[in-house]
């Protein structure tokens, strides 16, 4: 029996990978192309089919966080578990970045670099954190984290999920009705939400028309949950004054995209937080021996929910 390693990767990242999963567990006999003999698949966005004809395929782990491209495979083998990634250090970098971009746009950053350029000499109103909302769209490992992280900073914290979720000091809500309330609100709506068939397109010119005049997006889950054209409207027209963009519909972003000269966008290279190997390939050989020993797996996916 083996293990398979797959993915959508150069030399250099699978070599690394395969070294640290080896070096973590040693027993185990791996493989890079499906063979019959493969019981798991450790997967990294693999080519579709790939998991097809793998007869005693019995978990499918996977090394990033959001599935939404490994379910959209229509050979993806029904009834096998799948279970997604949760990083620890991952978590960490994506805190930091939600951090960086919400003081940013709270104590007007970007608004100075741009009078950098210009070279214009203007103080910027300095408004309190516990003034300054933000909105948090899901919460999940990510978005718990980001929102626990703000809170910790004095912000003013919310956070919307579909379903009902606690967080000690931090006003959760769920529905339609309670999260157009909210971003009515909100100073900064920061996305996490899992892509799904109900999220694709989240952000349409009916939900910005429902952002807090002069308020901010920063989006770092998936491109797809973004009508860009919708987005570049409502920053043109007011409605949002600044969007802090670290996914897209193409990546790599194209150079003529208008993202990249937008004074009102702040372009990452989907760089908010990248799995961690070190510390991913941890969460992988406790899963793996989990399995392996028949307990629960951690982080398995509700396939009906598509993550």
């Amino acid at each position: 029996m083996s293990v398979l390693l797959i993915g959508s990767w150069d030399e250099a990242e699978r070599a690394q990978w395969l070294a640290l999963l080896q070096e973590a567990l040693p027993d185990e006999a791996w493989r890079l192309v499906p063979h019959e003999d493969v019981e798991i698949a450790i997967v990294a966005n693999p080519p579709p089919g790939s998991l097809q004809g793998l007869p005693r395929l019995g978990l499918i782990q996977s090394l990033w966080a959001g599935v939404d491209r490994l379910m959209q495979d229509p050979t993806l083998p029904e009834g096998v578990p799948l279970a997604r990634m949760v990083d620890p250090a991952m978590n960490e970098a994506m805190a930091q970045t939600a951090l960086w971009a919400v003081l940013g746009l709270h104590r007007c950053f970007f608004e100075v670099q741009a009078q950098q350029r210009e070279g214009l000499w203007r103080q910027p109103e300095q408004r309190r954190a516990a003034e300054w909302r933000v909105l948090v769209l899901g919460l999940g490992e990510l978005g718990g984290r980001v929102a626990r992280t703000l809170q910790a900073q004095g912000y003013a914290v919310a956070g919307y999920s579909t379903r009902p979720v606690e967080l000690p000091g931090i006003e959760c809500v769920h529905g339609e009705a309670a999260l157009a309330a909210e971003l009515g609100r909100a100073d900064t709506v920061i996305n996490l939400l899992p892509l799904t068939p109900a999220t694709r397109g989240f952000f349409d010119a009916a939900r910005l028309a429902r952002f807090k005049p002069g308020a901010s997006l920063v989006n770092l889950a998936r491109g797809a949950h973004v009508v860009e054209a919708d987005l570049l409207a409502a920053l043109d027209g007011g409605r949002l004054c600044h969007a802090v963009l670290d996914v897209f519909q193409v990546e790599p972003l194209p150079a003529d995209h208008a993202f990249w000269c937008h004074p009102r966008v702040t372009v990452l290279p989907h760089t908010a937080a990248q799995t961690d190997a070190r510390s991913a390939v941890a969460v992988v050989a406790a899963n793996l021996r989990a399995w392996r020993a028949g307990a629960p797996l951690a982080h398995r996916v509700e396939r009906r929910r598509g993550y």
